[in-house]
Order: structure tokens, then C-alpha cells, then sequence
């Protein structure tokens, strides 16, 4: 989604932000580093969170989304960054107060030639690190390698995180956050809301038909449930574009089971408030995270987990008249 590699970090600032007895400092300099080097990694360090990032947002409309909003667009005209760091900084630091968050090392950092799906636009982004790691530091001084141990940042992730990119029409925000401070992110801090677009909306289908698969056709077995669902996530992998017509007849096929895929379409959109189009663009990001719930484990009672990702045709369901016990029967050409 996000890709970093032309982006050039054009300056940045640093603040500490304080917790309890920790104060806060406030920086009155910003930090410009052009060498190829040094490029390469403040990128790694700064972009390469939302790298995988597979939701997206937009500024909220009123006053939840323009202060924030505000300060971003004023840095990307030309506002000078430490006087806008600064009131960013000291928003974050009224939310961390609010929520109780840790202290951390703030930076907020502009951003040129950041590529989002083919086009290079300005960014801008704020990163909240509450981890340092340890790493060696080797220098040769009169014929000896001296070495001494440190702290500070290189391959740790930030613990809070948000970029702005200035698309067309909307900015598009990225974010990374947790489950418990997630709503003081990104609405108290922030202010956001979903954006419509087909990263999103590869989401909601891809999670609606795994709900219809998984929770709207008892009759259908779990073996039939997993090979239905193998099919759904296939789709998605083998297509640049999605065709709900082509869709169904790939994954169900049979006229009454597209029938339910449709009824159970249209109440979900309601019920969710989401829109599912009929035809959009794929995002491979988003597909990449919502793979990871479409499970694909035959788990029986606790001693067997069969992962079942090929023909459902070669596995066969019973129960042993004699027993009463239930049984699966599998067919294989080879051995692996």
C-alpha cells in the first residue's frame, strides 16, 4: 500500500513527551539528514510501520477532524514544523494525560514523494515511541576498538502512529495503534473516519462472505465450509478486480446458495452500514491481513488439526455403524 522507497524525509522534530515524574521537553530545531544513508534509514524507521497498514481513513467533518487536520495541512503549505510540532505535541500530550499513556519520544516528520498506489504525494507523520533497544557502538581510538552500549531507536516499532497522505480529494490516513488506546488515537487525537475506497471495501466483502460462509449455512459441513472458504480468499488473491457476478459463480455456483450470498449481502450492508460494490479494484494488503481469518483447520476434539486447503471432493464424512463414532476418510496420490 504504502511504499517508501522514492519518499524523501524532508525534516523532522523530535519532542519527549513526560508521564507522571517524567517531564516533557520540547524541541525549538528541527533535523535535516540528505545523505543517501541516513535517507535510508529514517524511511525504514518512519515508513515502514504503515507498510502493511490494510485500513484506511479521512479526516472526520466538524470539529473532531480539524485541528489535527489543521496543523497536517499547515505543515505540508509551508508552516514551519517546530511551530507546528509543537501544538501536536502538546494535543498528544493532553490525550496521553486523559488516558494515562507512557511516556514516549514523539516525531513529527514531513514527507515528500510517498507512493500510495502508483502516485507520489506530500505526507506527513507523527510517531509515538515508547521503547528503546539496546544496540553497540564500535569506534577505533589509538589502535583499539572501543565499544560502549546504548539506547535509542532502529528496528523498534512506534507504539502509536499515524501518516497523512495528501491524496486527491481526501487525504488518506494510516495509522497503527493498539486495542486499548485505539478510540483515544484515533478520535481523540486524531480525529478520523473510515474512508471509502476499495481498500475498505475489500475488507467488508471479504468479511461478509466469511460470515455468510461460516455462520449463514448450517447445512453446509465443515469440510464444505473450508473449501468454500479457500475459494473466497482465492478469489481475491487471483483477481486484480473484483466481479461479484464472477465472484459467486467461482466460490458458489449453485443458484440457491448465490441467492442466500445476496440476501445475506443486502442485510449485512444495513446492519454494518457499509457499501458493497459490485466492482472494485482488489487491495492485495487487505487481502493479505484478512487471509489470516478465514481458517482454514478441520480441528477434531483435541487430538487432530487437518488443514485442508485442495479438493473437498477427496475427503469423505461418516459415522461407523458399529461404533457410533464419527469419522473422516481422506484421498491422496502422494505422500509429501
Amino acid at each position: 500500500m504504502i511504499n517508501g522507497k522514492d519518499a524523501l524525509v524532508e525534516e523532522f522534530v523530535l519532542h519527549r513527551l513526560g508521564a507522571g515524574d517524567v517531564p516533557s521537553v520540547f524541541n525549538d530545531f528541527s533535523a535535516v539528514l540528505q545523505g543517501p544513508e541516513e535517507q535510508t534509514f529514517l524511511r525504514r524507521l518512519f515508513l515502514k510501520p504503515f507498510s502493511q497498514a490494510a485500513e484506511t481513513f479521512t479526516f472526520a467533518e466538524g470539529e473532531d477532524g480539524d485541528v489535527f487536520h489543521g496543523l497536517c495541512a499547515g505543515i505540508r503549505a509551508g508552516r514551519d514544523l517546530v511551530d507546528a510540532s509543537r501544538s501536536i505535541a502538546q494535543r498528544l500530550l493532553e490525550v496521553m494525560h486523559q488516558q494515562e499513556m507512557p511516556p514516549g519520544d514523539c516525531f513529527v516528520v514531513r514527507f515528500t514523494s510517498v507512493e500510495y498506489h502508483g502516485g507520489y504525494y506530500d505526507a506527513v507523520g507523527v510517531l509515538k515511541f515508547e521503547e528503546r533497544e539496546v544496540f553497540i557502538e564500535s569506534r577505533p581510538e589509538d589502535g583499539r576498538l572501543n565499544m560502549r552500549l546504548g539506547r535509542g531507536l532502529g528496528t523498534v516499532k512506534p507504539a502509536l502512529a499515524v501518516l497523512v497522505v495528501f491524496t486527491p480529494a481526501t487525504p488518506t490516513i494510516l495509522t497503527v495503534d493498539t486495542p486499548k488506546h485505539a478510540g483515544a488515537w484515533r478520535h481523540g487525537f486524531i480525529g478520523l473516519c473510515r474512508k471509502e475506497d476499495h481498500v475498505n471495501t475489500t475488507r467488508d466483502v471479504m468479511t461478509m462472505a466469511r460470515t455468510f460462509i461460516t455462520e449463514q449455512l448450517p447445512e453446509v459441513d465443515r469440510p464444505a465450509q473450508i473449501d468454500l472458504l479457500n475459494r473466497s480468499v482465492q478469489y481475491f488473491k487471483d483477481n486484480a478486480e473484483f466481479d461479484r457476478d464472477h465472484f459467486v459463480q467461482e466460490v458458489f455456483a449453485e443458484p440457491a446458495m448465490i441467492d442466500a450470498f445476496d440476501r445475506f449481502g443486502r442485510q449485512y450492508s444495513e446492519e454494518h452500514d457499509v457499501q458493497l460494490k459490485d466492482r472494485f479494484d482488489i487491495s492485495a494488503p487487505a487481502v493479505k491481513s484478512q487471509a489470516r481469518v478465514f481458517k482454514s483447520v478441520l480441528k477434531l476434539d483435541k487430538d487432530f488439526h487437518i488443514y485442508i486447503h485442495g479438493d473437498r471432493n477427496k475427503i469423505e464424512r461418516g459415522v461407523d455403524p458399529d461404533t457410533g463414532r464419527k469419522y473422516y476418510k481422506i484421498w491422496y496420490d502422494q505422500e509429501h
